[in-house]
């Protein structure tokens, strides 16, 4: 009987996959598992290493990107595993973290789902753990208030790495949930191409009565937005876009439009600040200046969201 199912999307990241393959592999869990590669159309031979480097993984191959969302979906549904575990391309697992996190799910009947402590590859802390959105704290978080006092995100580097706390989503790079929970409350939403989806199944598992944990007795690197870098203008649109799909199906289309006013409202600001970069030296005004036109494109595209 398989425990444990870790499942893997893979675009384009040949190399941290094999490293991220290596680490479970290297450091397995004591019960028995399955592992499951969904690659999403990627021209780097990704697919050809997992065939040839880890021929005990399983490989779902696409032809195209499917999003994260829909190729979570393929694998979850054929996992056999009791719990599943979705882990980023871009992690790798650190000794004895498997374990941890099947030891932590089975003492606390409770949790729907944790996700593991979370850490940037020169060893500090990288958040991991947010607060369920709501306009004010998206507001809050836009004009970068949360330096003042954290409401928009949780003060993470304060709390204890000896102890589980709950909170409201867990980071989608290293999530471990419950296949029964999965059946219940629905797999990943389709909807969501890339970013949003985790926010969302957090959001529908404690709806159903759940609880979500972050549990720090497990660690992961996670070198963080690799896939997303090769698309970074299309990414910065997908997370907006996320947004206010989550907003409209979770608490309505009203609250929807007003969370693009609030985007608007942050945004407008930068554009107008945006020629004093010109004014900096000249790594700073080109990582401005793109970003000035990622706000840009944000603010053109942001109606038809």
């Amino acid at each position: 009987m398989i425990h444990l199912s870790i499942v893997i999307i893979s675009w384009n990241t040949r190399e941290l996959l094999e490293q991220c393959l290596a680490s479970i592999y290297a450091h397995p869990p004591s019960v028995a598992f399955e592992t499951i590669v969904v690659d999403n159309g990627s021209r780097d031979g990704s697919a050809q290493a997992v065939r040839q480097g880890f021929p005990q993984a399983r490989l779902i191959e696409n032809a195209e990107n499917a999003g994260f969302a829909r190729a979570n979906n393929q694998a979850i549904e054929v996992c056999q595993g009791e719990l599943v575990l979705l882990l980023n391309p871009d992690t790798r697992v650190l000794p004895g973290a498997l374990d941890a996190m099947l030891q932590f799910m089975r003492q606390h009947p409770d949790a729907g789902a944790a996700g593991s402590r979370v850490l940037n590859p020169d060893g500090t802390l990288q958040i991991s753990c947010y607060p369920a959105p709501t306009l004010g704290r998206e507001l809050w978080r836009l004009l970068h208030l949360d330096r003042l006092r954290a409401f928009g995100v949780y003060n993470m580097a304060g709390w204890d790495v000896h102890h589980s706390r709950q909170v409201d989503a867990v980071l989608g790079a290293s999530l471990i949930a419950r296949r029964s929970v999965l059946d219940q409350v629905g797999a990943l939403d389709p909807e969501y191409f890339f970013t949003g989806e985790e926010i969302d199944l957090c959001h529908r598992i404690r709806s159903a009565g759940w609880s979500i944990y972050w549990a720090p007795q497990a660690e992961i690197i996670h070198y963080g937005g690799q896939s997303s870098r090769q698309v970074a203008g299309q990414a910065f649109l997908h997370l907006y876009q996320g947004k206010v799909l989550y907003f409209r199906k979770r608490h309505g289309w009203l609250t929807a439009q007003l969370y693009k006013l609030v985007v608007a409202a942050a945004t407008l600001p930068r554009l107008l600040l945006s020629p004093l970069a010109w004014l900096e030296p000249a790594d700073k005004r080109r990582q401005h200046l793109s970003l000035a036109g990622n706000y840009w494109r944000l603010l053109t595209r942001l109606p038809s969201f």
